[in-house]
């Protein structure tokens, strides 16, 4: 008997890539996610980034097993016309099916509990010192336990996001508000809409808000041709103001880091007031109206101005090393113009991922973060096994000849701001011609 199967080929495909007809393919059958997309949990931006495409390796990095039942709703009958996976994709699918089987993405260890104290015990100390002392070096000293209990509670909350740390999804969505909202003033449903888009179009230009820092700093030359950024559906504009900042962003770039959280608190705004559909609208302002109740009475009940300004400027600026760390991640990695490739998954999260090398001693400081190309490739594992997986992620980028870099702290910050300076020298140059072109 003939194959009674229907195909439809990849440039089929590929016409069905709008937000009213999104298709895409996973391990070659062909659905239709156009009215699922409404209520993805992970939002709509990560798939129709990958709308009419083959997304096999995106959909395995993302999903739990449980979710592949869910598929068999959207089937439209028709199958991918040669289909084929490449042997890095072959590789990368065989060990998300050995760490299933070892049961490392249910097995979270005991650092949920750990960090949950820890953030318990700096906040205590960081109100003991602002309440209890008159001591000018305490109340200093406070604001940087704050900003290393934000640090601390950002990973905590970065955790949850990805996977259930909680018993069940509804504790876990109460920690996020509460570890987001309530106690960083910094909406989870802000980091939620950012963060998937970002893993999804790891350092493409115009497609990952994580690169989209004009008119404050840019990465690459690439985005002085004014690119559309389809996540915020406007022009990156590179004008003037643009060039003058950007000529000067490897000097500014640690002075803006330090106060770079008064950003993201106007981002989250932004959102939670826009018209844009935004899931627990109602727990977002609330989550925030409790920081915005407890943050400014913690500074008011310090003695005077002057030392109200200082702290919150210490703990912007400790908690701007986590910012910082960011940055290192990916600013210094290769970059690309243009929508993410379903079909080249692996190939462009280590392209575009930037490991910290630190010692074991050092993981909770990091979060889990300084392993930035495991946690893309496995962004459900949980932290605690990062290291550990390590070794395994090298192996693999060795055996299919792909970039795998860990730089120290110093090191990685040394690339990034080279990678600065290299973009600033050539806005310079833009400048330059400008002048002697319009005298």
């Amino acid at each position: 008997m003939g194959d009674s199967k229907k195909y439809i080929t990849a440039e089929e495909l590929k016409k069905h890539n709008k937000r009213e007809d999104v298709w895409i393919s996973v391990q070659g059958k062909v659905y239709n996610v156009t009215d699922w997309i409404k209520q993805h949990p992970g939002g709509d931006i990560p798939i129709l980034n990958l709308a009419g495409q083959e997304a096999t390796d995106a959909f395995i990095a993302f999903h739990p097993g449980t979710a592949w039942k869910h598929l068999d709703n959207f089937f439209t009958g028709y199958y991918l016309q040669d289909y084929e996976v490449s042997e890095v994709s072959k590789d990368y699918r065989k060990l998300c099916v050995d760490f299933a089987k070892a049961g490392l993405f249910e097995k979270k260890g005991h650092g949920v509990m750990y960090s949950f104290c820890f953030i318990g015990f700096l906040l205590c100390l960081t109100f003991y010192g602002v309440l209890f002392s008159n001591s000018f070096l305490i109340h200093m000293l406070s604001g940087a336990l704050l900003g290393l209990t934000w640090m601390q509670i950002s990973y905590l909350g970065h955790d949850s996001g990805h996977y259930v740390i909680m018993t069940t999804k509804g504790f876990n969505k109460m920690i996020q508000i509460m570890s987001g909202n309530c106690l960083t003033g910094i909406s989870i449903a802000w980091w939620k809409w950012t963060h998937n888009a970002h893993h999804v179009a790891c350092n493409s230009l115009d497609y990952d808000p994580d690169l989209q820092h004009l008119p404050v700093f840019a990465v690459s030359s690439s985005l002085f041709k004014s690119l559309n950024s389809t996540f915020y559906g406007r022009e990156l504009t590179f004008d003037s103001l643009a060039k003058f900042f950007v000529s000067y962003q490897h000097f500014t770039f640690y002075p803006i880091i330090c106060v770079s959280r008064v950003n993201l608190f106007i981002q989250t705004l932004l959102l939670l007031f826009s018209k844009r559909k935004v899931p627990d609208r109602f727990l977002n302002i609330l989550g925030i109206m409790v920081f915005w109740t407890w943050f400014p009475l913690l500074v008011l009940s310090l003695p005077n101005w002057t030392e109200r300004v200082l702290f919150v400027l210490t703990s912007f600026a400790v908690t701007g090393i986590q910012h910082v760390q960011f940055c290192l991640n990916h600013f210094a990695a290769d970059v690309y113009v243009g929508q993410p490739k379903g079909n080249d998954w692996f190939e462009k999260q280590t392209a575009g991922t930037i490991d910290i090398a630190c010692s074991p001693q050092m993981d909770w400081f990091f979060g889990g973060l300084q392993f930035q190309l495991e946690h893309h490739l496995f962004p459900r594992l949980p932290r605690c096994h990062l290291r550990n997986i390590s070794p395994i992620v090298q192996e693999l980028c060795k055996k299919h000849n792909l970039s795998y870099r860990s730089l120290s702290f110093f090191e990685a910050n040394r690339w990034t701001i080279r990678t600065l300076r290299t973009a600033a020298m050539q806005a310079r140059g833009l400048i330059w011609d400008a002048v002697n072109t319009h005298g």
